[in-house]
């Protein structure tokens, strides 16, 4: 089944929904104003040495000023070449080209590298290089080997190192030659950009979301590639003409009335994309759990009563949670540790047909996967690495009234600890009287069924207790007033 890429277009943000079988199976976000730097290739200027630290200072333009470690600068170490003291390579002053490895963060400068990268769909360019390396993913010595030999026998004499992608081991020779073309292309343009530039200047910026999507996503599967700006559109046609022609009939340009997002039902998708419980087209659900340490997924039977017997109602509703997950996980971005818990099943057929159908599911991830199977409790664990925020992270923040617990004390609870309050502080202050502000809530149920409670507590402090509602405070916040 062929996939489609929608591609929504505003100043300060850009989104990309992928879709597959007419629901969206990824969402792909990036703001202008939080975009990060690493990748970035910049003329920075030294401004400061340290070799008691065996580091540098160096200007790139940022607000701070970047790190670079003595560890981080090139030598060509399969020429002989030994690493040397920081003094003895850089001096105050001295112009250098450098890339960014990570971004800055709270008080800390970004951090800096001198080995140059660059990536492609396929391959990633090493100008300075001259070997040849393969990823560790691809473990079999003898494909490892003919992936070396192939790219050998495309590159032009004297180009630089490379480093082969897990991808390019299902590519062809001609999608090879064009990674190649499109990355040397690359490095002759940040050749020349240095003749002209003055340090600091940022040379070359990282490709944007929506030319990361075509570099990266786009394959043999893409029906198109829907563009709902005009100006982007042009841009991106541009872009695919100069280095990935091959891609150029895949784009679309969207002009229509209604927005392209709510076309498609992505708005809506993201809407649910964001609550606890997700529902089955049987009947079951799903609800998730994400917390600073892993996520939690329970499938539950919910209404369905449709199969025959309870163990077969249990096993179809396990086989469409095992598909409703995996688009889940990728939906949300959700990495890191996975717990799912099944609903339990008592046949070993059904487990392993289970896993089979998370496992098939699961093969469309382009994020690395790994599970591990039912453990001795009955739950499945997996990971999936965490290549960006989630979707939750990227588009929520803690709740304000109860700080990200999902929970808040109930009306009674605020209102006990009011009274206990008020028996502290008349043990503390001599005030002629005592005035509470709180929500409504909580001051409807002091007045009206703990209102004898409230009586007796003020013949115990001896002293008058007004109550006054404030309808912007929440249910957990309270202020007593002495007057």
């Amino acid at each position: 089944m062929s996939e489609s890429y929608l591609v929504n277009f505003t100043p300060q943000e850009t989104r990309v929904a992928l879709m597959h079988g007419g629901q969206v199976q990824e969402l792909h976000i990036e703001r202008e104003h939080s975009r990060g730097i690493v990748g970035n290739i910049y003329l920075g200027k030294v401004v400061r040495v340290l070799p008691g630290m065996q580091s540098a200072f160096v200007e790139i333009g940022l607000e701070r000023t970047a790190f670079l470690h003595v560890a981080d600068i090139w030598y060509d170490r399969h020429a002989g070449d030994v690493q040397k003291p920081i003094e003895k390579i850089l001096h105050e002053g001295q112009t250098i080209l450098i890339q960014a490895l990570k971004d800055p963060i709270g008080t800390k400068g970004a951090r800096l590298s001198t080995q140059l990268s660059i990536a492609g769909r396929l391959l990633v360019y090493l100008p300075q290089d001259r070997h040849i390396g393969i990823s560790q993913r691809i473990e079999d010595e003898a494909e490892r080997e003919r992936l070396r030999e192939r790219l050998v026998g495309l590159l032009p004499e004297g180009c630089g190192g490379f480093i082969v992608r897990t991808q390019a081991s299902i590519a062809s020779d001609e999608e090879l030659a064009a990674d190649i073309a499109y990355l040397l292309k690359l490095w002759e343009e940040i050749k020349a950009g240095r003749l002209k530039a003055e340090a600091p200047y940022i040379l070359y910026r990282d490709l944007n979301l929506a030319e990361r999507v075509l570099r990266d996503l786009v394959d043999a599967e893409t029906e198109k590639v829907i563009i709902d700006s005009r100006e982007n559109y042009l841009k991106l046609a541009t872009f695919v003409t100069d280095y990935m022609p091959r891609v150029e009939h895949l784009l679309e340009h969207y002009s229509g009335d209604r927005p392209l997002f709510d076309l498609y039902g992505v708005e809506d998708e993201i809407q649910k994309a964001l609550a606890r419980r997700v529902d089955l087209k049987s009947g079951g659900y799903l609800i998730i759990d994400q917390t600073e340490a892993l996520t939690t997924i329970d499938v539950n039977t919910g209404g369905f009563v449709g199969a025959r017997t309870f163990d077969d109602t249990i096993f179809k509703t396990n086989i469409e949670a095992a598909q409703a997950i995996a688009r889940q996980l990728r939906l949300r971005n959700l990495g890191g540790i996975i717990l799912l818990d099944f609903i339990d099943m008592e046949s070993e057929e059904h487990r392993l047909s289970v896993l089979a159908e998370l496992s098939k599911a699961l093969a469309r991830d382009h994020t690395k996967v790994s599970v591990s199977g039912f453990t001795s409790l009955g739950l499945v664990e997996m990971t999936r690495k965490r290549t960006r925020e989630s979707l939750a992270h990227v588009l929520c923040e803690a709740c304000p009234t109860c700080g990200g617990r999902g929970e808040v004390k109930t009306a009674r609870t605020v209102a006990y600890e009011i009274m206990r309050e008020l028996v502290r502080e008349a043990r503390q202050f001599e005030a002629r009287e005592f005035r509470v502000l709180s929500a409504p809530s909580v001051v409807d149920l002091l007045l009206d069924e703990e209102a004898k409670t409230v009586a007796n507590l003020q013949d115990f402090i001896g002293k008058p207790i007004s109550f006054h509602p404030e309808v912007s405070y929440m249910q957990e916040q309270f202020d007593i007033v002495l007057l």
